[in-house]
């Protein structure tokens, strides 16, 4: 079944794009919040952030350059507070500088109890774990707790929804590199999904790819050439550098790794200056250059 069209509202509560947002949608009774921890004593006055939900703590673990994630629930304390709370234990915690935003999500009729979080903040974490973008945080497993099918199909719902929201704030930390099926119908003569996929085998490299609309991505299980060529550029040296804890002591790719470019893949994958365009071929010899001259030629 094809996915159909999202009417989305972002709100700039700030007036500016850096400032707070808030995300609503068509017929959806949640409510995100992306939170600037620099801007979150502004929101003492947030009512809503008094209220039980879900939250996504985003940083940098900067010795790896590689992005983080901490998900976590609160639940409407004694005094009254909730999420609001928790952010800002959490910015008071000397141990936890890592994270620059949050990304909150609760509810327009303050519906969520410890039940509804409990399972939304399993959920979460496990679809994070999954699509391996963000390296997550959580030292433990959160527990689903214990729910009803209604609920849980009430619930799976939400998760839908909020996917969409987070992604529109530029968090696709649920959405995989790789997408396992099209939701929706391709243009006539256009690359198919199998079409997608390229390979590069040359000595020392037998390497696994597929286009998507992020740029290009290098399976895992692909085989790099290990030495680089004298002719490397600094930047395909920083790219090594960047992924060597996802590369054996073999040359094998050990997660998928997206590039913004064809040839920005083609020589991480060759340790030499490449031309995407023709080093990735399909499996049956075609470039991804002759693929897309093709696709463009047929509209």
């Amino acid at each position: 079944m094809a996915a159909r069209g999202k009417s989305i509202n972002m709100f700039l509560m700030d007036g500016i794009p850096t400032g707070r947002i808030k995300v609503t949608l068509a017929n959806w009774t949640g409510i995100t919040y992306l939170i600037p921890r620099t801007e979150l004593d502004r929101c003492r006055n947030l009512d809503v952030l008094t209220q039980s939900g879900v939250y996504l703590l985003f940083g940098t673990d900067e010795q790896i350059d590689e992005d983080l994630v901490y998900i976590g629930q609160a639940g409407v304390r004694k005094n009254g507070e909730g999420l609001r709370d928790r952010l800002m234990e959490h910015k008071r915690n000397p141990e936890e500088s890592y994270w620059t935003e949050a990304v909150v999500f609760t509810t327009s009729n303050n519906s969520f109890g410890p039940t509804e979080i409990s399972y939304l903040e399993n959920r979460f974490c496990n679809i994070a774990k999954e699509a391996n973008r963000y390296i997550v945080r959580n030292a433990n497993e959160p527990s689903p707790g214990h729910i009803t099918e209604e609920k849980e199909s009430e619930l799976e719902d939400f998760l839908d929804y909020a996917k969409i929201a987070i992604g529109t704030l530029g968090h696709k930390v649920f959405e995989p590199l790789i997408q396992t099926a099209s939701t929706a119908p391709l243009p006539e003569g256009s690359a198919t999904e199998t079409d997608a996929h390229f390979v590069i085998q040359r000595s020392g490299a037998n390497a696994n790819g597929v286009l998507t609309s992020e740029g290009f991505v290098v399976l895992a299980e692909s085989i790099v050439r290990k030495e680089l060529s004298p002719s490397a550029s600094d930047s395909i040296r920083i790219s090594r550098e960047i992924n060597k804890e996802n590369i054996d002591d073999s040359g094998k790719v050990i997660k998928n790794i997206l590039f913004r470019t064809p040839s920005g893949a083609s020589a991480f994958v060759l340790g030499s200056p490449t031309n995407g365009r023709i080093e990735w071929k399909t499996a049956d010899g075609k470039t991804l250059k002759n693929v897309e001259t093709n696709a463009d030629t047929s509209l």
